[in-house]
């Protein structure tokens, strides 16, 4: 196993343990190899019976993936590394989510766009009270990945399209409305939970300790946010939030802070995966879109903005969605540079 991550048998249950607690568990490309094969060896064990993913450290199971490591191979090399990297990332997602043996994603505090990709199509998903779930790829000039187009399509109403475009993080009871968990067990208990895996189905483990969640936020939102999000036209779905007062106008100028390229691909995106037919679908369609859109300029000065310089001040190009063209969103969704990606959709 790679430095930073973690395996173990006790009785049933097999661990993976992100172990890379300094950078929140953000996922390299040896993080990624080395879960795909605890994943595999851990299917292929006739004693397994569950597998559960964790983090280690207190703040989060995962921050995402290790995007400034991205931007510098996209930026000296044309992005040959950071294409390599999203294909194994992508075919891990799809084993989670095909994986004949249970996975219980333990997903405590911070759970951020790649950390939900190991999690999130995983079969059974627990969230604590300290979980904050989110995809922010918009904010660095980027689309949601890791299969977060076949996820937030599948959430009710257009609540999966704000949280797109937002970049917003959500709590518990939220992330279960989305359908991006199930269950909620308090931190103090996650342990006992673990202890029962060891000798318990996943089903059976998790309702001993599973109990109601706090309440949610989006819920109270959702008529204004199947109005106003409807549709696949951004401009259209700016005017809508901005003529319905607070929060509306709120989320407005929150969606005109991030890249309007990001933005534009993002909710084409969401529209063509609402009609696919399988997450593999989704994330070869993820992986064109990924591939193209890191070489725009907004992913390396996004980036660099946000987690390199940290000024917070990204200069997009262009600088609003009205001059975006048709034909840079179209061509997102070309083949990739280095060949398209090609998932088995059996499972393992």
């Amino acid at each position: 196993m790679p430095e930073h991550v973690r395996t173990d048998r006790r009785g049933r249950l097999a661990t993976i343990e992100l172990h890379r607690p300094e950078a929140l568990n953000a996922l390299t490309h040896d993080m990624v190899r080395g879960i795909a094969a605890a994943l595999a060896a851990a299917q292929r064990d006739p004693a397994v019976g569950t597998i559960a993913i964790t983090g280690a450290g207190e703040r989060g199971l995962c921050a995402g993936g290790d995007v400034v490591g991205l931007r510098a191979d996209v930026t000296a090399t044309g992005g040959s590394a950071a294409r390599a990297f999203w294909r194994d990332e992508y075919a891990l997602n799809a084993a989670i989510a095909r994986s004949s043996t249970p996975v219980v994603a333990i997903q405590h505090g911070i759970v951020l766009g790649g950390g939900v990709g190991i999690s999130a199509h995983a079969r059974h998903r627990v969230v604590t009270e300290s979980t904050r779930i989110g995809f922010p790829e918009v904010t660095i000039g980027f689309v949601p990945d890791v299969g977060a187009t076949w996820l937030l399509t599948r959430a009710p109403g257009e609540l999966g399209t704000r949280v797109a475009l937002t970049g917003e993080h959500v709590g518990t009871a939220d992330a279960i409305l989305l359908g991006l968990s199930d269950a909620f067990v308090p931190e103090e208990r996650i342990p006992e939970l673990l202890a029962a895996l060891e000798t318990t189905d996943a089903d059976a483990a998790i309702a001993a300790v599973a109990t109601r969640p706090p309440t949610g936020e989006l819920a109270a939102a959702r008529a204004l946010v199947d109005d106003a999000f409807a549709g696949d036209d951004l401009r259209t779905i700016l005017e809508r939030l901005a003529a319905a007062g607070e929060p509306g106008a709120a989320l407005a100028a929150t969606i005109a802070t991030r890249s309007p390229t990001a933005l534009t691909v993002t909710l084409a995106a969401l529209r063509r995966a609402a009609a696919l037919p399988t997450l593999e679908q989704a994330l070869e369609q993820e992986y064109r879109v990924s591939s193209h859109v890191s070489l725009l300029p907004d992913f390396a000065e996004g980036i660099r903005a946000q987690l390199v310089d940290k000024d917070r001040s990204p200069s997009w190009q262009p600088a609003t969605i009205e001059q975006v063209p048709d034909a840079m969103v179209e061509a997102c969704f070309a083949p990739a540079p280095d060949g398209d990606l090609a998932l088995p959709e059996e499972a393992a």
